[in-house]
C-alpha cells in the first residue's frame, strides 16, 4: 500500500507528463543523442553547487531535460566563472565555466538575505543539490532538516569532500585532495617519476555521476513511496569506490599498488608505445589478439615463444617483451601505424593531442561537439552527451547562462512573484 502523499509535496507521476504515442514535433526531433521526450521533463532541480562535482551531475539531469535553476551568489556567481583565462569572447566568464552549466537557468539569490526566496523554491522543485561543508547550510536554516518540514517529498542531495561523519567532515576538499588521499595519485605517474595528477578532475566528474544516478534511484523510489530523502556523496569515499581492482589487490592479496605509467599491471602488452612522430597505446587482452598483434607486425616467432604463448608468462617477461615490441613500433609514424592496424583485431589508438581529438573523423562523425547560441559571444562550443537512448532525448540545448539572466523570469513565472516583491528584493540585495 502506498504512503499518503506528504502535505504540499506532489508524486513524481503529477510532475512529469506521461508522453503521449503521437507527440509533438518537437519532441520527437530525431538527433544522435536520442529521440522522443526527455526523461526528466516536468522534473525541477534546485542547484545551489559551484565548480565541478556539482555542477556535472546537475547538468548531466538539464540534459535529460530536468529544469535546472541554478542559485548563485549575487555580483559575484559561481567561483568558476572566474577561473581564466581564457575566457568566452565578449564575456566575463571563463570557458571553464561553459563545461558543466548547459542547459541551467541562473538565478541570483543571496542566501541568507533571500532565505525565503530559497524555501518558495523548494516547494515548487523536486531536487535540491548543494556542496557546501557539512553544517553550513544548517546555520542558515537551509539544512536538510530546515526543508524537509517545507517540503517533505524534496530529494537533498548533498555532496561534500568527505561526508557527514568522520573526523574529515568539517574539511574542505577539492578534487586532487581527494585523489591524493584516496590513493590516486599514488598509482598515477610514469613508473620511476613522482606521483602525478590526472589531466583533468576525474574524481569531481565520478562524484557528480555517483550523484546523478543517486538522484534517479532516488526519484523512482519517491515515486513508490511519496517521499523524498537525503543523499550523501563525497569525493573521498567516491575515489576509494573507483580503485577498483587496485583496491582488491591490496583488501583480499595485501598487495600494495605502484605507479605503471601507461602499462596495466596484469595484461602484457598494454600500454603507449613511442613512435616516429607520437605515441600509440596498443592493447591486448587475449591470446588471439597478442597473436594477432605479433602477426602484424611482421613477428610471428614472438607469439609461439615460450616466455610470451599466455599472459601470465607475459607479465613475468614484461621487459623482454617490450624491448621487443618498442623498436619496430619506434620505426612508422603514428598514422602510419594506423593505417597497417586499420582492421586489427586487438584494441589500438593514437595518443592525441586536443587539436587531433576534436579533427578525429570518428568524433566529427558522431556530432559529438555542439554549437550553442550565446547571448553575448555569438556561440559557445561544448561536449554534447555521450549516451544516446533509442526512445528518449538527452541534448545540449542552451548555453551556459549569464549571471542572473533568468533570476527575474523565474521569480514571476515559477513562484508567481510581483513586480513590486521583486523590485523590493533587489533593494536589499536579496537578489539580483
Amino acid at each position: 500500500m502506498a504512503a499518503p502523499v506528504p502535505s504540499g509535496s506532489r508524486t513524481i507521476t503529477e510532475q512529469i507528463p506521461a508522453s503521449s504515442s503521437g507527440g509533438d514535433s518537437s519532441s520527437s526531433q530525431v538527433s544522435n543523442t536520442g529521440r522522443g521526450n526527455f526523461p526528466l521533463e516536468g522534473v525541477k532541480v534546485l542547484d545551489l553547487t559551484r565548480i565541478v562535482a556539482g555542477p556535472y551531475c546537475t547538468m548531466v539531469l538539464a540534459d535529460l531535460g530536468a529544469e535546472v535553476y541554478k542559485i548563485e551568489r549575487p555580483f559575484h556567481g559561481d567561483e568558476s566563472r572566474k577561473w581564466g583565462p581564457p575566457f568566452l569572447k565578449d564575456s566575463k566568464d571563463s570557458v571553464y565555466f561553459m563545461a558543466s552549466n548547459r542547459n541551467k537557468k541562473s538565478v541570483c539569490v543571496d542566501l541568507k538575505k533571500g532565505r525565503e526566496v530559497i524555501y518558495d523554491l523548494a516547494r515548487k522543485c523536486d531536487v535540491l543539490v548543494e556542496n557546501y561543508i557539512p553544517g553550513k547550510l544548517d546555520q542558515m536554516g537551509l539544512g536538510y532538516e530546515n526543508l524537509a518540514q517545507i517540503a517533505p517529498s524534496l530529494i537533498y542531495c548533498s555532496i561534500t569532500g568527505y561526508g557527514p561523519v568522520g573526523p574529515y567532515k568539517s574539511k574542505p576538499g577539492y578534487d586532487v585532495i581527494a585523489a591524493s588521499i584516496g590513493g590516486l595519485l599514488h598509482i598515477t605517474g610514469s613508473e620511476d617519476g613522482p606521483p602525478a595528477k590526472v589531466g583533468v578532475a576525474i574524481t569531481d566528474i565520478a562524484t557528480g555521476l555517483y550523484a546523478h544516478g543517486a538522484i534517479l534511484a532516488a526519484l523512482l523510489q519517491r515515486h513508490r513511496t511519496n517521499r523524498g530523502q537525503k543523499i550523501d556523496v563525497n569525493l573521498l569515499s567516491t575515489q576509494v569506490a573507483c580503485l577498483i581492482n587496485v583496491a582488491s589487490n591490496y583488501l583480499n592479496a595485501n598487495k600494495e599498488a605502484k605507479r605503471w605509467g601507461t602499462a596495466h599491471e596484469s595484461i602484457v602488452p598494454y600500454e603507449a608505445f613511442p613512435t616516429s612522430n607520437g605515441h600509440i597505446t596498443i592493447g591486448c587482452g587475449s591470446n588471439a589478439q597478442f597473436e594477432a598483434l605479433c602477426t602484424y607486425l611482421e613477428i610471428p616467432e614472438v607469439a609461439s615463444d615460450e616466455r610470451f604463448r599466455t599472459n601470465q608468462t607475459r607479465v613475468t617477461h614484461r621487459q623482454e617483451l617490450i624491448a621487443i615490441l618498442a623498436p619496430i613500433i619506434a620505426q612508422k609514424s603514428s598514422p602510419e601505424w594506423m593505417t597497417i592496424f586499420a582492421d586489427a583485431p586487438f584494441p589500438v589508438g593514437p595518443i592525441n593531442s586536443m587539436a587531433e581529438v576534436f579533427q578525429d573523423p570518428h568524433i566529427r562523425a558522431i556530432e559529438l561537439v555542439k554549437s550553442l547560441d550565446h547571448p553575448t559571444a555569438g556561440e559557445v562550443k561544448v561536449v554534447g552527451p555521450p549516451v544516446v537512448y533509442s526512445e528518449a532525448a538527452n541534448r545540449a540545448q542552451t548555453a551556459p547562462p549569464l549571471l542572473g539572466q533568468h533570476t527575474e523570469q523565474v521569480l514571476r513565472d515559477l513562484l508567481q512573484y510581483s513586480d513590486d516583491k521583486i523590485v523590493g528584493l533587489r533593494k536589499t540585495e536579496a537578489i539580483q
